[in-house]
Parts: C-alpha cells; structure tokens; sequence
C-alpha cells in the first residue's frame, strides 16, 4: 500500500467513525444526564516524550486518584497518531497524551467538536542529527533523512525547516532532499549502517543517533521563542469533558503529581519511565541515553497553545493540513479542570 493509499485509508476511517457516532442511539447521554461512569480509558505512547503518562501509570498515580471516586483505570499504550484520534473519536478512548500535529487533525476530522486539549505535558527533545561531514543546510542537497512518520510532528518539522532554507521534499519522497518514513528504532539502525544520512527524531533516538556516530545540526528548539514548542499534550473526547468534569480532574491532579515529581526526584522519575517502557516494549532503555536524553526535554503543564497553531500553519505550509479549522482552533483547548487545580495548589494558571 502506498503513503497516500495508507492516508486516505485513515482519513476514511475516520470519517465513517465519525458518522457512526451521529446516528441515533450512538454514544448519546440519557435524556436524564450524562451516562455514569464506572472506567476511564486512558492512552499515551511508550516514548520519553511521554514521561508524565509513563510515571503516573507506573506509579499508580491514574488508580490513586480515580479510585477516590470509585472509578477503574484502564490504560493503553499506541504506537501511532492515527489510532488514537481514532480511538478517541470512536469513544473507545477518553483521555490521551499525543503529539501536536496528530491534535489538530483529530480537531479538524471531528470539525472542532471532537476534542478537547485539557492540559500540556512535554517542550523540546527533538533533533535533526546528521553524519558528521555534513555541516550546514546546502550539504544536505541530494541526501536520504528520515522522520517517524509522513506528517507527524517531527517530518512537519523537517520539511518546513527545508522549506525555509530554499530545499524541498515531496510526499513522496523526491524534490531536493528525500525524506524516508521509518520507526525511529528502525532509523538508528539505518543511520548506523549507513543508509539515511540522518534524521529528525524525538528524544531518545536523537541521542542514540549521535551516540552512533552524528551530529547535531537542529536542536528544534533554537527554532522557537523562549526555545518552548509543544511535543506532547492531553487531549481528551469533548463529550468526556463535557458528561464527567470530576473525572477530568481527577486525570489532572494525577497528571500534576507526575509532573511534580518528576520536577523534585528526576531520578526516580527516570527509572519509573525506564520500566515502564520495558514493561510494554521488552526493550531496555540504556540509563546513559535515557539521562542524557532527559535534559533535551521540560515537562510542563502549559499546553503552550500558540507554538500548536504555529505547527498548524507549518503543517499546512508543506501541503499536509489542507483544511485548517475554520475556528481557529477557538474551541480547541479546555483549561478549566487544569486552571482549577493549579489555583487549589497555588500554582500559576496557563492561558490559550
């Protein structure tokens, strides 16, 4: 199947999710008030960048909190964007931690009514790291870089810093650099072989690309104001927002008591992450990569709303978004659980 075959194939999927959803019957709440809940389901990806999600499930931060209003937790790790926006669409998900670009094509499919952004989770920690002869932008002219996945976060971010720099990359691979869709794990290996001459991944893999020989060339960051650029947020389905704001704030203060501990014992964070990326891949982190990975990333609670819809026009910059939300992404974010619980804990709440 081809990339563009494998995203029509997604989009149809959605779609016709999406119609299932408006037939009658479907998911609605009782005439009477929202259904009650019992469970809450709960996704995020075994990745650094999701470390948050990683230690309040390792730690039992979820059960802890929604086990004060007598409601299960049920977790799943993805692999992959477009599952989850499909899963969350369908109602099979509630709440999950995702990356910017997958946010706003859940936004978009679902017409502004599908999602909620409820909280921020990660800034920073991905890269561009090449072969170590190549020292500036023009060099890259005619080389092989790969990205996760065509139109995630990271390849957006490749092709619109190409873009700027007077290079270009089709879909499909061609124009003056050809950048190659592969898992991240899979493009250390190519990298080290020597097959791709780099790549713009998220943390740990940018590490391990230079440990395997490469060079830094973008650290994304210097990209942005402040160095701040969302990663990782939490989104959560409207109608869970809407039908049980209790639970969403019990997902928020477990979501909180992550982030504090990961800011007050980044040792024991680290190691809760560890294992729990073991636990559901059965692969080891090395501790020398995971610590020295951990510095490229900050872990915050600002969904840091502005640097998504700069993303958003980046995405449509290189052809990938092209229907953005007629709204603006007005109705994107929800911060009132978050700002609530902040405010009880004598924090600073964040603004859209």
């Amino acid at each position: 199947m081809s990339r563009r075959q494998h995203r029509i194939g997604t989009t149809t999927a959605i779609a016709a999710t999406l119609a299932a959803l408006l037939l009658p019957g479907c998911a609605a709440a009782s005439a009477s008030g929202p259904p009650a809940l019992d469970q809450v389901n709960i996704g995020y990806f075994p990745n650094l960048t999701q470390a948050p999600g990683l230690v309040a499930d390792a730690e039992g931060k979820f059960t802890e909190r929604f086990g004060k209003l007598n409601i299960k937790v049920n977790t799943k790790s993805f692999n992959a964007g477009p599952d989850v926006i499909q899963a969350i669409l369908s109602g099979s998900l509630d709440i999950s931690y995702i990356g910017p670009n997958p946010t706003v094509t859940a936004y978009v499919q679902s017409h502004s009514d599908g999602i909620r952004v409820i909280a921020g989770s990660t800034s920073g920690g991905a890269s561009l790291v090449v072969k170590p002869g190549i020292t500036g932008v023009e060099q890259l002219r005619g080389k092989k870089l790969a990205t996760p996945q065509l139109g995630n976060t990271q390849d957006i971010a490749l092709r619109y810093w190409l873009k700027q720099n007077g290079l270009n990359a089709t879909q499909d691979g061609g124009g003056d650099v050809s950048i190659l869709p592969q898992q991240n794990s899979a493009a250390v290996q190519a990298f080290a072989a020597g097959s791709i001459d780099g790549a713009w991944v998220p943390e740990p893999f940018a590490t391990r690309l230079a440990k395997a020989g490469g060079k830094v060339l973008v650290d994304e960051k210097t990209l942005w104001p402040d160095g701040k650029f969302v990663t990782t947020n939490v989104i959560a389905r409207t109608a869970f927002v809407q039908q049980h704001p209790g639970a969403v704030r019990a997902f928020i203060e477990a979501h909180l008591d992550a982030l504090d501990e990961i800011k007050a014992n980044p040792a024991a964070a680290q190691t809760a992450v560890a294992i729990q990326i073991k636990k559901i891949t059965e692969q080891e982190l090395p501790a020398d990569v995971l610590k020295a990975s951990w510095v490229n990333l900050e872990f915050t609670d600002d969904p840091l709303a502005s640097t998504l819809k700069t993303s958003a026009d980046h995405a449509a910059a290189v052809g990938l978004l092209p229907d953005k939300p007629s709204d603006g992404f007005a109705k994107l974010w929800d911060v009132t659980a978050l700002n609530e619980a902040l405010a009880a804990r004598g924090q600073q709440k964040v603004t859209t």
